[in-house]
């Protein structure tokens, strides 16, 4: 089974690429490295393993790839809110014109898993619990496209949408901008957080779980295709200040809660993730697993960097 990986050396991709060659799937990853990163030198050494140095708006390269792959999982994008704020020309250019470009080159007998977003939920009322069929009332940059995308890539045969809690968890592409990525990395080298509206919920998703939701997905394809499936923790629908207090089990830290700002993310949400679970899908990295592996991997991070975004 031959597998494109469009955006493969991200924080997912550089995941999910291992979960896939020990499938022994043959998986090509386009990517242009922009940040720097040798996140896939360690699978090089598999022979069903290719990489393509390149911007996936280079629509004559992806018109001669593309054909070759039964599967397609488009990761490619500028990824949060803050950083497509600040490249709003170039967030529409990748994460809303190259998607739609990508799907026109795709036969219908081709198939395509997807990650959207749950963003999209926007915020709810106190109590309201969000499902696939829920109204979609995006907030930020980033949601919208995504929401504009699995639109269309809904229209289309052959297709999966995996809207994505927010993701944590240690990747060969580290990310520390994630919430509870940067919490965790505030509590260790900060010592404090400041928290602004932190009754504002959120669900959470272990980036390995996703990784292991993709695989699901391929291996029941001809059950799941044409489906949107939200994809988080069940037990991880929490407040800002109940995940201080889940990361306060195992770090020495204070929080502050600041009442006069409001955060520039206004999302606030609780999702139901029974759909994806109906299938027999199961999580296997719970929040506490997540929050134990971030302490033991950030004692060998030194580069500040490792954000989407600063």
């Amino acid at each position: 089974m031959n597998i494109l990986l469009t955006g493969g050396a991200g924080y997912i991709g550089s995941t999910l690429v291992d979960f896939l060659l020990k499938e022994n799937f043959n998986v090509t990853v386009i990517d242009n490295f922009s940040y720097e990163s040798n996140t896939l030198g360690i699978y090089c050494k598999n022979k069903n393993f290719e990489i393509i140095n390149s911007d996936i708006r280079n629509y004559k390269l992806l018109k001669k790839i593309v054909p070759k792959y039964e599967f397609i999982i488009p990761l490619a994008g500028l990824v949060g809110a803050p950083l497509c704020n600040f490249k709003e020309v170039e967030a529409k250019s990748i994460n809303y014109d190259a998607n739609i470009e990508l799907f026109k080159m795709v036969n219908n007998n081709q198939k395509i898993i997807m990650p959207t977003t749950n963003s999209a939920y926007g915020k709810g009322k106190d109590g309201q619990i969000f499902t696939e069929k829920s109204i979609l009332k995006p907030i930020s940059l980033y949601a919208k496209h995504k929401v504009l995308v699995e639109e269309k890539l809904m229209k289309r045969k052959n297709s999966i949408s995996l809207r994505l809690a927010t993701v944590f968890g240690m990747s060969p592409r580290m990310r520390i901008d994630l919430l509870v990525n940067n919490f965790v990395y505030k509590a260790m080298f900060d010592k404090y957080l400041i928290l602004f509206e932190s009754n504002f919920k959120r669900n959470y998703v272990h980036v390995r779980d996703v990784s292991r939701a993709f695989v699901h997905c391929i291996k029941n394809f001809k059950k799941l295709s044409g489906n949107i499936f939200n994809l988080g923790l069940e037990d991880a629908n929490l407040s800002k200040k109940e995940l201080c207090d889940n990361i306060k089990k195992y770090l020495d830290f204070a929080y502050f809660e600041n009442n006069y700002f409001k955060d520039e993310d206004q999302r606030n949400y609780i999702v139901s993730n029974k759909k994806i679970l109906s299938t027999g899908f199961k999580n296997k990295y719970n929040l506490d697993h997540g929050i134990k592996e971030l302490i033991k991997g950030y004692q060998g991070i030194t580069n500040k960097n490792n954000r989407n975004f600063n």
